[in-house]
């Protein structure tokens, strides 16, 4: 029984969904911190929505390629960011299309992913549409729990509850 937890405990892996947002930053901290006490690990997940420009193929490959060297540069540096600070390096994910649609077909995808993290916006009335998709309507169709960091904490207070 002991060799089965341990191998559980090993595989297990967080979810943070990431964008140039703040309160990805905090939701990063979170997972990150998670992840180090347990022994887990990190996906980042970053998810090129589909252009609505589709005139032109030529024009149309160009905007997807450079949208994917932004989700590389974005998901590098946030690498380097938490890897200072956590020690460890983290897997990435780019997807192409609708958020949630991407986070579910993920999750389906990778059954080492035990939890998803969420940063909410500090907007009084919206939180994100992806807190408020996948936190609200959707909750249900999810194959693990969400952890949903709320944008108005700061790291120090992060690192507390962690």
């Amino acid at each position: 029984m002991e060799d089965f937890q341990h191998a559980t405990l090993a595989r297990r892996k967080f979810l943070c969904v990431v964008d140039d947002s703040p309160e990805c930053r905090l939701a990063l901290r979170f997972a990150f911190r998670r992840a180090a006490r347990t022994g887990g690990g990190v996906v980042l997940l970053y998810v090129i929505e589909p252009a609505d420009f589709q005139h032109w193929m030529a024009v149309e490959n160009l905007m997807r390629e450079e949208a994917r060297e932004a989700a590389e540069e974005i998901l590098h540096t946030l690498a380097d960011e938490v890897s200072q600070w956590s020690g460890i390096m983290p897997e990435f994910a780019i997807r192409e299309g609708r958020s949630q649609e991407q986070v579910i077909a993920l999750l389906d995808d990778e059954p080492e992913i035990r939890l998803l993290v969420l940063g909410a916006s500090v907007e009084k009335d919206n939180p994100g549409p992806l807190v408020s998709a996948l936190a609200g309507p959707m909750s249900g169709q999810l194959p693990v729990p969400i952890t949903v960091v709320p944008g108005t904490l700061t790291f120090d207070q992060i690192d507390e509850i962690t």
